[in-house]
């Protein structure tokens, strides 16, 4: 008896197809984008990325947290995509792409395999940046995949764990003090959530320590939280977390990072007017870092095949379609791209590296290539700005709304921020089970203060070479 199917001849990624193929590298808000438009086209799809997950990663500090378990906010890329795949023009590859070669049009994938395609989108998003200092990422982990939010969850629970095996309290304070590196969003979520977690999730379920007393810090450079936000809506953050019983360190600049905490400068001004550096030791076991993003390594890949220029951040300079400047078959979207939004030809502004603009962009994208298959010219992009986001709290957020094709803009903080954000999350996960979950783990832990996603591995299993768990360091910080 032959399999369902057999009669249906799988692709060969190796050959040349009968119909243009296109590959999408990445199922992120772009990827997944993309092929949803390109599935109801007469051209051949294979969607590559590294895992078989689709990631909303505007919650994933919530699964950081334990507020949320993994699948509430990841779901299968075969899954999702299934009607897709289901026309019989979708194939779905798990894999990582190694290298691009712009002048066969074909990408290398792990193992060797050759893919070749006729149009080609990147869509393979941002990684961390420590600025130079990747020595810094085994102390204070970023927040980017699933792998990073399990690694924090575990991180933070089991320094709870430590402080309350810790006899000595000199030794027991770097663990209840969490530091967090980076005043953006995913920073101030971080910080307002761990002081609810201490303050309240946590309160009555230790004996010898007193989970309210764990300090939770936001280190920040520039002068204010969330600097992408109107000031004074930055000035209500963090009047909001220090509310929760967070501390918010402004004019913060990191040094170091080790195993014992952060070192870090600060400006000092005398009496007499004078500035001065001043250098900082903060004891601390847990640190979280939301301070620098960078482009996907393909971005270098690409320009070294194509020649074409990357910004500052690693991401590829695109044309005002999308396309790399002199392949016009080749499409960068999302985090990978240094866009511009033409919705005013005469003044273009940058594009926010944030899930609406991902989205749109793998849209454009993959339009603008069926638009090349009938001959037509392809068009520059236009970003339609929807406003910000950032939560602090339960019952506190603050928002920047601005009503698409209208000057209007609406900002709000507060009580009523924090609901609207709650709905536009909720809105826009992907499947009525994911939105169910949520909405059911979000209404038990207002009302209860419980988060019951606190359970991780066993952490030798998953970090054999750990450096952070351990009840008595070696040696004592070097003294500044």
């Amino acid at each position: 008896m032959n399999p369902p199917n057999a009669a249906t001849p799988r692709p060969d990624a190796t050959k040349a197809p009968a119909v243009p193929r296109v590959v999408i590298v990445g199922c992120g808000f772009g990827g997944l984008e993309a092929a949803r438009v390109l599935s109801k086209a007469a051209v051949e799809i294979i969607v590559i990325d590294r895992t078989n997950h689709h990631l909303f990663q505007p919650l994933l500090y919530q699964v950081a947290t334990a507020g949320l378990p993994a699948p509430a906010i990841a779901g299968p890329i075969r899954h999702i995509l299934r009607k897709e795949i289901a026309h019989g023009n979708l194939t779905v590859l798990m894999g990582e792409v190694m290298s691009i070669d712009s002048a066969t049009n074909c990408i290398v994938l792990d193992g060797g395999e050759h893919v070749l395609y006729d149009h080609l989108i990147l869509a393979s998003g941002a990684t961390h940046s420590y600025f130079g200092r990747d020595d810094w990422a085994k102390y204070a982990p970023g927040l980017k995949t699933l792998g990073d939010a399990f690694t924090i969850r575990r991180r933070v629970l089991t320094a709870f764990e430590q402080a309350e095996r810790e006899m000595d309290l000199d030794k027991r304070e770097p663990w209840l003090t969490f530091a967090i590196v980076g005043a953006g969003p995913t920073g101030v979520e971080m910080a307002g959530t761990l002081a609810e977690i201490a303050q309240h999730t946590l309160r009555s379920e230790f004996r010898r320590i007193d989970s309210r007393r764990a300090r939770i810090i936001l280190l920040e450079g520039a002068p204010r939280v969330l600097g992408t936000f109107p000031e004074h809506l930055s000035q209500r953050a963090k009047e909001q977390l220090q509310g929760l019983g967070a501390e918010v360190l402004l004019g913060a600049k990191v040094t170091d990072i080790n195993a014992f905490g952060i070192h870090y400068d600060t400006t000092d001004t005398t009496a007499d007017g004078v500035s001065k550096t001043v250098s900082q030791f903060l004891p601390t076991r847990t640190v979280v870092w939301a301070a620098g993003v960078a482009a996907s390594p393909l971005g270098r890949s690409l320009a070294k095949s194509t020649g074409c220029a990357l910004d500052r951040a690693g991401r590829v300079i695109v044309e005002p379609d999308l396309s790399v400047p002199g392949h016009p078959n080749i499409y960068v979207v999302g985090d990978l791209a240094s866009a511009k939004s033409y919705l005013d030809p005469k003044n273009p502004t940058v594009v926010p590296g944030v899930s609406p603009g991902a989205k749109q962009m793998g849209r454009k994208a993959a339009r603008n290539i069926i638009r090349v298959l009938r001959a037509q010219e392809a068009k520059a992009f236009r970003y339609l700005d929807y406003g910000a986001l950032a939560t602090i709290g339960k019952r506190a957020a603050i928002a920047v709304v601005d009503v698409p094709f209208t000057k209007i803009k609406v900002q709000f903080s507060g009580f009523s921020a924090w609901l609207f954000w709650l709905f536009v999350h909720i809105y826009f996960l992907i499947g009525f089970r994911n939105r169910t979950v949520v909405f059911m783990d979000w209404a038990w832990a207002y009302f209860t203060s419980q988060r019951h996603a606190r359970v991780f591995p066993d952490p030798h299993a998953l970090e054999p070479n750990a450096v952070v768990v351990h009840i008595d360091p070696p040696a004592p910080p070097p003294k500044v």
